[in-house]
């Protein structure tokens, strides 16, 4: 090799890639929602960094982190809205589509409302669900009080179960998730390790808006992989 190849070689880029493609543990747990998750996926690998959705450790583990820890609620989603007409879902603070348009891809018969206060994330959001192809998929840009708002004026109806991923700490979260959630509706919300310690922290909160029997539970992730964890506060 001449030197020119080896420095060209060297300074080209490195192709992305993750951890998991080619993995038959992605179609295992995706199922029908694979193809536009895929599609999900590719845009991700290609716009998630520079437009600030995923950070750049991520890269090589988006079907993983994000896709597969997802689809971690959608057991729960589905035994939430089992015996509800509707079958109406809100997600509050869908950002970059976690863990909205994961669920929205996974569960063709629920309805979707995306909630979502940034412009940029908005539009991001907007793009997905085009190229996606999801017909189940309502976007609002507003902050979750604002939607709350619109429930107590009967703009809107609520809903029989929500979502949220990484949004903020229970003692905060209580409040901007469960007065959107109708009677006997639940809040189904992704967390990490110290989520035990999140709940025991917001009790009074939990309460206050209506809020029982919250609990961790462990979900599993897919065949090998580390499970997550998954907080559930039924309202009365």
């Amino acid at each position: 090799m001449k030197p020119s190849e080896i420095d060209t070689a060297a300074d080209s880029p490195e192709e992305p890639y993750d951890e998991l493609d080619g993995s038959p543990i992605v179609q295992q747990v995706l199922g029908s929602a694979f193809p536009a998750l895929t599609v999900f996926h590719d845009k991700l690998m290609a716009e998630g960094e520079p437009r600030g959705l995923i950070g750049p450790r991520d890269i090589h583990i988006i079907w993983e982190r994000h896709i597969l820890n997802s689809a971690a609620i959608v057991p729960f989603v589905r035994k939430a809205v089992a015996h509800d007409v509707d079958k109406a879902v809100a997600d509050v603070g869908s950002g970059g589509g976690f863990p909205g348009l994961v669920a929205a891809a996974c569960l063709p018969e629920c309805t979707f409302t995306l909630i979502e206060p940034m412009e940029r994330r908005v539009a991001w959001l907007e793009e997905c669900v085009g190229k996606m192809g999801l017909e189940n998929v309502v976007i609002i840009r507003a902050r979750s009080e604002e939607v709350i708002d619109r429930i107590r004026k009967h703009t809107l109806k609520p809903f029989a179960a929500v979502t949220c991923r990484a949004v903020a700490p229970m003692t905060k979260l209580s409040g901007w998730t469960l007065p959107l959630l109708k009677p006997h509706g639940q809040l189904i919300a992704l967390k990490g390790r110290s989520a035990e310690a999140e709940i025991e922290k917001a009790d009074k909160q939990i309460r206050r808006f209506h809020g029982v029997h919250p609990r961790v539970c462990l979900a599993p992730v897919g065949e090998g992989l580390e499970p997550t964890h998954v907080v559930l506060v039924d309202k009365q």
